[in-house]
This record gives C-alpha cells, structure tokens and sequence, in this order.
C-alpha cells in the first residue's frame, strides 16, 4: 500500500472516530447525567430515612456491593438462601473460556485472583491462534455448504435464461439473506424469548457478540433464572458458527474487491497505452505540419556503368544505330561497392555487357584490388580485328 493511501486511510479512520464520539457524547451524556441525579436523591433520602448511617459508611457499602458485582456476585442472593446459582459453575465457566479465545470478552464477569490472571495469560496465547484455525476451517466448510446449495439455485435460473452477471446478483444477495436468517434473525427471537428481552436488545445483543466488541451490558445466560447448565455451551457453539460466517463473508467481499482492483488495473493500463498512442500521433502529426527539424536524407548515388567500348576498326558490317556521346572513362568509385552483394552484382553485369560487345573490362585501381569475373566463353573475334597485348583477355 502507498504511503499517501495509508495517510487518506489513517485520515478518514480518524475523522470516523471523532464523528462517532460526537455522537455517541450527545445521545449517552445526558443519560448518564440523568442516572447520576437520581442516584444522588436515592442516598439523600436513605440517609433521610436512616440518620443512624453515616454518609461515609452508605458510600463504603455502595462500592463494596459495586465490587461485589463485577466479581459475578447476584444482589438478590443472600447467604440465608437456598439459590443453587453460580457464575464459576461448569456451563458459565465454559462460556467465559469460550468468550477469551473468541477475544469477545463481555466482561460481566472478572478475574479476582492472581493465579486466575496469570492462567488466563498463558490461555489466551495458545487458545486465540487455536481458535482462528478452527474459524477458518469451519468458515470455509460452511461458505462450501452455502455456495453449493446456492449452485443449485443458480442452475435453475440459467435454465429460464436468466443473464449470467444477475445471477450473479441473485446468487450473492441469497448468500447474505440465508446467513442473516440462521445466525441473526433466527437467534434474535430465541433470546427474546429465553432471556424476556424486547427485540431491539435482542439484535443488539447479536450484533454486539458476532463483531466481537462484547460490551457485556447483555450476556445470554447471566440470568440467575437461567438454570439450564447446556443453554451458556449452546450460544458459544452459535458463536462459533456466527463468525464463521461473519469470516466467510469477509472472505468473499476480500475476494470480490480484488478482482475488481484487477479489472481495473486492466483497464487503467489500456486507456494508459491509448493516450501514448494518441499522444505519439498527435507530435509527429505536429512536427509534420511545421516542418522536417532534421536535414533531408542524403539520395543514394547511382551505379557507375562501365564506358562503352569503342568502335572495331575491322570487322562485320553492323546495323546502323543512334551515334551516342563518347564519356572519358571514370574511375570506380566506392559508392558502387558499399555492399557485397551490389558489388557480385556490378561485377557480374559489366562483364557480362563488355564481353558481348568484345571489349576489354577496365582495369581496377591498384590500391583496391577487383574480385576475378566468372569466366565464359569468349565470342570469335573478327578476321581484321588487331590483338591488343597491353589488354589482358
């Protein structure tokens, strides 16, 4: 991740914290104002009502029964009773286990002794790792489960030729709607009905457990009027497969986001190579019209053909042609034999032509010797023709 996406990120995590602390201080401070009054004319009037109690003595009592509370203690039970009910019995103490390795943590019941914090040290190091595997394991089983009984459905669409990317839709929409129904809609009405809440904690309740936060104000099974020791065991096992739904979720909105990151750096790429293209035609479209900057290409110079032979003393009688300007011979120069394969080929044809016309070839430089001609054979010269011996044959 670039570091300017990790600021914008950082940035906008952080505008969401304080937008949510301006409103979560504006909705619970007056409440707590409210609760702190009332608490205040409750003592008034029990010291009111007790002038034998000191203000010092109710405070003592008032932070010890507190204190009492968070250890798990029940305000209702008495060491006179006969209530059975406990917060360490095997079922409670299974689900607070089963809250540390889910890192939900309610904290409606606490660790008081230091051989407990320091156990529960070493326990939640190996059980969170633990936990995890086993998420991700169910998780996946279960995102199999779904996605292949969804698999059926989408079958049946493309029977009734539904297009491809709404089944798409359809099949992703199921997937969430089938999830909300077993893991929160269904538990929601289970606890209205167990624990006697109204609807709204109910879900929040759901809510609250299956993201993890555990705020711990609402916690299955706290009641002492829930004596049942399998019902705490039952909700941990909800859990467990709440958030592995929750991770299989997760994975697919992980999976989803990526290849749509890929489709369009796909794209981006594209319209990148188009605007390099458009750019490269629309400069040389411009250096065209204003004109060539560089200087013009230097024309190849032609191939010097050899001079022509000159008129046979003796000889047949020829038929009479067009008399042509006699050229002084020239020396070759190396712009004929810039390349091998154009200097076989001049050689070829100049011995070709002098050899029909009788005459000898020219003779090369001396500083640059001539490749040797193919020979062929030689035409029978003329009865008057003179031999040259200064000319090689």
């Amino acid at each position: 991740m670039r570091s300017t996406t990790l600021l914008a990120l950082l940035a906008l995590v952080l505008l969401y914290l304080v937008s949510g602390a301006l409103v979560f201080r504006a909705l619970e401070q007056p409440h707590e104002q409210q609760a702190q009054r009332e608490l205040g004319e409750v003592r008034e009037k029990f010291l009111r009502a007790h002038p034998c109690v000191s203000d010092q003595e109710l405070g003592l009592l008032i932070k010890e029964v507190a204190d009492a509370l968070g250890g798990g203690a029940d305000p209702e039970t008495n060491s006179t009773s006969n209530s059975s009910h406990s917060a360490w019995d095997l079922g409670s103490a299974f689900f607070f286990s089963g809250t540390i390795i889910t890192t939900i943590g309610y904290g409606n019941v606490a660790l008081r002794t230091d051989a407990g914090r320091l156990f529960c040290i070493f326990y939640a190091l190996v059980g969170i790792p633990l936990f995890g595997i086993l998420l991700a394991g169910v998780g996946d089983r279960l995102g199999s489960s779904l996605r292949h009984g969804i698999g059926h459905i989408e079958a049946i669409f493309l029977k009734w030729h539904v297009p491809p990317e709404l089944v798409r839709v359809l099949s992703a929409m199921l997937f969430l709607l089938i999830g909300c129904l077993l893991f929160v809609l269904t538990p929601t009405f289970v606890f209205c009905y167990m624990e006697d809440w109204s609807k709204l904690e109910a879900i929040y309740f759901v809510i609250v457990t299956l993201t993890t936060v555990g705020f711990g104000d609402y916690v299955a099974g706290a009641d002492p009027r829930q004596d049942s020791p399998a019902y705490q065991p039952l909700v941990w096992f909800w859990i467990l497969l709440g958030l592995a739904y929750f991770a299989s979720v997760l994975t697919t909105i992980g999976n989803w986001l990526r290849v749509v990151s890929r489709r369009t750096r796909a794209e981006m790429g594209g319209l990148t190579a188009q605007a390099a293209s458009w750019t490269g035609t629309v400069t040389a479209r411009v250096t065209q019209r204003a004109g060539p900057a560089a200087p013009p290409p230097e024309k190849e110079q032609p191939l010097l053909l050899p001079p022509p032979c000159p008129a046979q003393p003796l000889g047949r009688p020829r038929s009479p042609s067009p008399p042509e300007k006699a050229q002084p011979p020239s020396p070759p120069t190396a712009s004929a034999l810039d390349y091998p394969s154009e200097n076989l080929a001049f050689i070829d044809e100049s011995s070709d032509t002098q050899s029909e016309r009788g005459c000898p070839l020219p003779r090369a430089p001396r500083d640059r010797r001539r490749p040797n001609p193919p020979r062929k054979p030689v035409r029978p010269r003329g009865p008057g023709r003179p031999r040259d011996k200064s000319v090689p044959v």
